[in-house]
């Protein structure tokens, strides 16, 4: 069965199936299909999810140790499987057309791929994947849907725009998804639900004073730590409200780590860049970032983020400006390394 990502949540609805593959080049896209996936696994109790990325180095045969180990325990899980290159190789082809026919209902199966070229989609494990899995295509949206798409995302959050306002911000996204979600999601935290303006909207998307939020990535990407703390003491002096300053940290923080998966499969920077929709005039800083901080340090860096969002939502104790502040120095102070 293959569908596009819009079409996903009315099949979840109907069925949860067992095997699941994700394949297209819009990041935003694929990484919104996985979520969905795997959350509506978690309400159907399976709880435990491990995760094996497929990169030159990768043995195969752990997989089948896996699923022999799943098996005898018998409890439900989640198998995460990414092929960042979309060539599992001899070896691979076999396991996954293996997995096809072998589908437990103690597992769910998510495989995510990149766009898949014409040879690749002749290839009998692809063909097997196919006809065996739920295939989930994440394309682009082409420009002429590109208006639709965002009042769509506008809508869920309980806000519209007159037309002449969202051509405005059509343009102005240039057909970047995640660009587009970073706009929608500042009009959610900035604004109520209700008709916006277009002076709202106009001063949400370009007002430099208002949103030096935004400038806060590139100081701490640049590791800049003077500029970062000048900025966010601003900040908290304007009351910008802490969930955008968030989300706009962790934003290219995911991005980095997307990127060092791309580069520890193999592919080169460029393609990695590209593939994780880095804007052309930020390739230079995120080149620079990818090569100063490592991984783990990323990592440690979004569960720090996670429990500033606790913090937020009043779970945790703890200072929020503070919180913000240590995980904007824990990346500015980090020397260089080599990758």
């Amino acid at each position: 069965m293959s569908i596009t990502s819009d079409q996903l949540f009315r099949q979840l609805q109907k069925q949860l199936m067992p095997l699941y593959t994700i394949t297209g080049d819009e990041l935003l896209l694929a990484m919104e299909a996985a979520d969905a996936i795997r959350n509506h696994a978690r309400q159907h109790d399976y709880t435990e999810r491990d995760i094996f990325t497929v990169d030159h180095r990768f043995d195969w045969s752990n997989l089948q140790r896996w699923k022999s180990q799943s098996s005898l325990f018998g409890e439900r899980r989640i198998l995460d499987l990414r092929i960042p290159t979309g060539k599992p190789g001899k070896e691979g082809s076999n396991a996954i057309e293996a997995l096809c026919q072998n589908q437990s209902a103690d597992t769910i199966t998510l495989i995510m791929l990149p766009k898949i070229d014409k040879q690749t989609q002749a290839s009998k494990w692809f063909k097997t994947l196919e006809q065996s899995s739920v295939m989930v295509t994440a394309d682009p949206i082409e420009y002429s849907r590109l208006a639709n798409w965002i009042q769509q995302r506008l809508d869920i959050q309980g806000q519209q725009i007159a037309p002449d306002t969202l051509q405005f911000l059509v343009n102005k996204v240039e057909g970047n998804l995640l660009a587009a979600q970073q706009e929608i999601k500042k009009l959610a935290l900035l604004y109520p639900s209700g008709i916006l303006s277009f002076e709202q909207v106009k001063d949400a998307v370009l007002d430099v004073a208002r949103y030096d939020v935004f400038s806060l990535p590139e100081a701490m990407l640049t590791a800049d730590t003077v500029h970062y703390t000048r900025i966010l003491e601003g900040l908290q002096g304007e009351g910008t409200p802490p969930p955008l300053i968030l989300s706009t940290l962790t934003e290219p923080i995911r991005t980095l780590l997307l990127i060092h998966q791309a580069l520890d499969a193999g592919k080169p920077l460029a393609q990695a860049l590209k593939d994780s929709q880095v804007w052309n005039q930020q390739q230079k800083i995120m080149t620079v970032a990818v090569k100063r901080l490592p991984s783990r340090l990323l990592l440690q860096a979004l569960l720090h983020a996670a429990s500033i969002d606790r913090i937020i939502k009043g779970i945790a104790q703890g200072d929020i400006w503070n919180e913000l502040l240590q995980l904007g120095l824990r990346l500015t102070t980090r020397q260089s390394f080599m990758h």
